[in-house]
């Protein structure tokens, strides 16, 4: 590899999620929450989101002339299999074409097969922590791959579990809305069976399908460096957040706290490769009266760049974070990436800041295969609605224009270069004071 370019072959794409861009999935759990007043910022619903169901050919030409190679986006098992063992044919079809679509445009393809919807009867039999599900979904994986897996060697299992559990079952903001430690310990349990299980049936049919997992994965560190108890729940956060599901699958087993919670074994290599979605770090602060959040409260530092989701800028965390996962003995690909940045004002810095520090990362080391930018198009972005901008591309959820914004073209001339463009200059990193960070939305 040349000094400050990419490795050859080096994956340069965005990522999506089925129900925040296709349109008209109303047989979900997410379909159901969004019915619920208050549930979603403006009342906003994803019943057309980014029409994408319908669009994907001439979306993918746009993102093609944005010289991207390679693109991530998840199939809707709401769609696949609406009701218990029954696969729709029309519904693989449609993934086929939109796979071969992207093989006809020279873009290497990654399938993530759950990104935080479930089916409306899975919802309804109990959700993740119910322990059918897991049997359920490596059925649905199996299925899934057995039809398409000749288009595509790249698939995520599940999206970010320890987001599922959070978001959903400890602050009771996703569906179901529980709000129980013990639940949200068993919901883990649950997910990770599904990816043993998941995992062994689809290498046990197609050996070279390449399986990995999207960890959502942030920095922790004590708000106030030299005090025992904030660096005290900087671990503790780390350990359940970070290192626990990487750590059992790495043993093939449960490790603590999880093993209060279930049981459950698997297979002691089961990723292929590690999906890291990394967006932001967090400071935090000791203080008895969190007791749901392991005592923290989550701080920021008060003069730092934030998104309009109030997520600090901090490259360093994945530069970080690349080098802490060089553990795992395994290559890495960047899944998401990205910020909510409604005036493009930040955005630019932050890609360039980020891709800084992911090469790095890999000049270090750090075996990173691909970057996958979170995302290409303004989308239904969960519980903010349509008030969270996210893309590269704006688009308009009542007009579907697509406009591409000046971070669209940056983007393009890394994607073209494979390095970073040589006259760019970023200032340096300062150190700030902290202020609290107020409520945080875990993607």
């Amino acid at each position: 590899m040349t000094a400050g370019r990419f490795p050859e072959n080096f994956l340069w794409g965005t990522a999506t999620a089925a129900h925040q861009v296709e349109g008209g999935n109303r047989a979900n759990d997410w379909w159901a929450w969004e019915q619920i007043p208050g549930r979603i910022k403006n009342a906003d619903t994803s019943d057309r989101a980014c029409e994408q169901y319908e669009r994907f050919t001439s979306d993918f030409d746009l993102l093609r002339s944005l010289h991207q190679n390679a693109h991530r986006f998840s199939v809707e098992w709401s769609r696949i299999e609406p009701s218990p063992g029954e696969f729709s044919q029309t519904a693989l079809a449609h993934y086929r074409d939109v796979l071969q679509a992207l093989r006809d445009r020279g873009m290497e393809p990654m399938v993530t097969l759950h990104h935080f919807t479930n089916p409306t009867w899975i919802a309804q039999a109990g959700g993740w922590d119910a322990p059918e599900t897991s049997e359920y979904f490596a059925r649905y994986a199996q299925r899934v791959t057995d039809e398409l897996g000749d288009l595509t060697t790249l698939w995520i299992t599940i999206n970010e579990p320890t987001v599922i559990a959070y978001q959903g079952y400890v602050r009771g903001e996703w569906p179901p809305g529980t709000r129980n430690l013990g639940t949200a310990a068993r919901v883990l349990v649950n997910i990770l069976r599904a990816h043993w299980l998941a995992y062994e049936r689809i290498k046990s049919r197609h050996q070279d399908i390449q399986v990995g997992l999207a960890h959502h994965l942030r920095v922790f560190a004590p708000a106030r460096r030299f005090v025992p108890q904030d660096r005290a729940v900087a671990a503790a956060f780390n350990r359940v957040f970070n290192e626990t599901i990487l750590k059992s699958l790495r043993l093939g087993r449960l490790v603590f706290p999880l093993t209060l919670a279930g049981r459950a074994r698997g297979p002691r290599h089961s990723q292929d490769f590690i999906g890291l979605n990394y967006y932001t770090r967090e400071l935090v602060k000791f203080n008895v009266q969190y007791r749901a959040e392991l005592f923290g409260e989550r701080m920021l530092p008060a003069d730092a760049p934030r998104s309009d989701l109030n997520w600090e800028l901090y490259p360093e965390g994945l530069y970080r974070t690349l080098r802490w996962l060089e553990r795992e003995k395994l290559p890495i690909i960047v899944t998401e990436n990205g910020i909510a940045d409604h005036q493009d004002a930040l955005r630019p810095e932050y890609l360039l800041s980020h891709i800084a520090a992911m090469l790095r990362a890999i000049e270090a080391g750090s075996p990173v295969r691909g970057y996958f930018h979170w995302t290409c198009f303004d989308n239904f972005e969960w519980a903010e609605g349509y008030s969270a901008k996210f893309g590269l591309i704006a688009c308009d959820p009542l007009t579907q224009e697509r406009r591409p914004r000046p971070s669209a073209q940056l983007y393009a001339q890394i994607c073209r270069l494979n390095a970073l463009p040589a006259s760019v200059e970023l200032p340096p990193a300062t150190q700030q004071p902290v202020e609290p960070a107020g409520p945080t939305d875990l993607r």
